[in-house]
């Protein structure tokens, strides 16, 4: 990787995702300062040159630029608000890069009080698992102001191809679009799995042949092997991408438009939930849709 400018970077929340960006940046020479829930947890990126900060609001007012990785709407308003969060943190000038998938509507909240401040809130959600925040291919959906993109544009392309997409909300809104897709399409998979499983085709083969064929979509042939062999660390869990399809139909309904295979994810996700897979991985559905027909009355 090449040096990284004089730009500091703060990160909060340094988790599977965040902690994985802040090591990329660490080892772009980017100087990092970081908080999370526990510094123990972000023990191995202090080693790495990680400046430890114990707030949120120490992390921002350590940064030029703020970049947050948590996983849901209250988390974002924990780490934003009260006295020592991030908003007591930022003065003027500064910008915090939300990489996280919230509402679109909550982070455009969340952006004007930003914008009351001097400052400047970019909504910038990724598509990809670790592997791709490992690899710096992630695919980074950034909405908020231009010019604000044109000076964080460096810092995210150390972790993958950011593209601006308009207005604030917007990156967001463009993600939960993509995330019904990898929804939809686990659950299809699996269904076509299961049909020629259940008819005694052998599985390996089977979804070998399918993830060739038209359908072998880059998402497909990464999980087919999580499918096979359900990892017990998810490289994007259950519970997470049911957050994002509620999202995204809470979204539908606010534009009065109907997303039916969306609402047919919806429901295997819950039924995911129920019956104990929120922490495995979205390969996970395979699973769940085979003990879901065996329970069935006249099920195998």
């Amino acid at each position: 990787m090449a040096r990284a400018k004089s730009t500091t970077i703060g990160f909060v929340g340094l988790g599977h995702m965040g902690g994985n960006m802040a090591a990329r940046l660490l080892a772009a020479g980017y100087e990092v300062y970081g908080e999370a829930r526990t510094r123990e947890n972000a023990q191995h990126l202090v080693d790495q040159g990680l400046r430890w900060r114990d707030t949120p609001r120490e992390v921002a007012e350590s940064a030029d630029t703020v970049c947050t990785s948590i996983p849901d709407d209250g988390v974002l308003e924990a780490v934003g608000s009260g006295p020592d969060g991030i908003l007591e943190g930022l003065a003027p000038e500064k910008i915090w890069v939300d990489l996280s998938t919230v509402s679109p509507r909550v982070s455009r909240e969340m952006a004007g009080r930003v914008r009351a401040r001097g400052a400047i809130m970019l909504d910038a959600p990724v598509s990809g698992s670790v592997p791709q925040v490992q690899s710096g291919t992630l695919t980074i959906m950034v909405g908020g102001d231009e010019e604000a993109y044109g000076r964080v544009e460096p810092v995210l392309r150390v972790l993958g191809t950011p593209t601006r997409i308009g207005e604030n909300g917007q990156g967001l809104a463009l993600k939960l679009a993509i995330n019904i897709s990898l929804a939809v399409q686990m659950l299809a998979f699996s269904e076509g799995l299961l049909l020629a499983e259940r008819d005694g085709v052998d599985r390996k083969r089977a979804s070998d042949v399918m993830t060739q064929s038209a359908i072998g979509s880059p998402m497909l042939k990464l999980r087919v092997p999580l499918v096979l062999d359900l990892p017990q660390e998810a490289w994007f869990d259950v519970g997470l991408m049911r957050k994002d399809i509620r999202l995204a139909l809470a979204m539908a309904g606010d534009l009065g438009i109907r997303l039916p295979s969306t609402g047919a994810a919806a429901e295997m996700l819950d039924r995911a939930v129920e019956l104990g897979y929120e922490r495995s991985d979205i390969a996970s559905l395979f699973e769940v849709l085979a003990r879901t027909n065996d329970a069935r009355p006249g099920g195998p």
